[in-house]
């Protein structure tokens, strides 16, 4: 019974002082605020204005690589349609963001595609879901792919473990540069993928391959919208 009596008051011992003898320490996750942060700004302007607004957005992007928190920066061009634009970007924080929207730079360009625009543009924000190095951005005459995934409310935890398998099942494709899952912070059942390959055979290959046509399959049933998958090149 003594024994017995020694291993209840070690117990509310370690109950008390919040302990467990043995367990680890574990260090709680980091506030969202300290988290790297992705965002994807889509840029629509009227055809005629393409070609101007390219150079505004180069000129954007390479004032956006000097900010001290920017960690990736690239200007895509959609193919077939050379006015739709989307600007990828990486920052170490949300508080980063949030400066960057009143540098000086950010503000010239949205005032000067606001003239030409052919619809708003439009800011998605996300937190990092599965990514792999950041690195740099890939030259040459590769394919991007930049694709919205909305998932029902109720399947969210669904949709974003079957995004979570297609990436790491993505990644050791033959031709596959980059793949990237990452979540939008105020609606967290959307999610933007973004992929980079080789060339449009590679593009072809992935979109009939098996763990695409198994992801298509499971994401069908809790999809809320239309699956918005676009095709871009890079602005060098």
């Amino acid at each position: 019974m003594t024994a017995v009596r020694v291993l209840l008051a070690l117990g509310l011992v370690a109950m008390v002082s919040g302990a467990v003898p043995g367990a680890e320490a574990q260090t709680p996750p980091a506030p969202s605020g300290d988290r790297p942060i992705h965002t994807a700004t889509y840029v629509e302007v009227l055809p005629s204005a393409a070609a101007n607004a390219r150079e505004e957005l180069r000129r954007y992007r390479d004032a956006t690589r000097r900010e001290a928190d920017n960690r990736r920066c690239e200007v895509l061009s959609r193919i077939g349609q050379p006015h739709h634009f989307v600007v990828l970007a990486v920052w170490t924080s949300q508080a980063a963001w949030d400066a960057h929207g009143h540098s000086p730079h950010a503000a010239a360009m949205r005032e000067r595609i606001q003239a030409v625009r052919s619809a708003p543009v439009d800011d998605r924000v996300h937190g990092a879901l599965s990514v792999g190095p950041l690195g740099g951005s890939a030259a040459g005459d590769v394919v991007y792919v930049v694709t919205h995934v909305d998932v029902i409310p109720p399947r969210k935890d669904d949709g974003l473990a079957a995004l979570v398998r297609l990436a790491e099942d993505s990644r050791p494709a033959a031709g596959n540069l980059r793949f990237e899952v990452v979540q939008q912070t105020n609606r967290p059942n959307h999610f933007t993928v973004v992929e980079i390959w080789r060339d449009a055979r590679a593009v072809e290959a992935h979109a009939t391959a098996e763990p695409t046509r198994r992801f298509r399959d499971a994401l069908g049933p809790m999809s809320g919208a239309l699956y918005d998958e676009r095709l871009f090149r890079l602005v060098e």
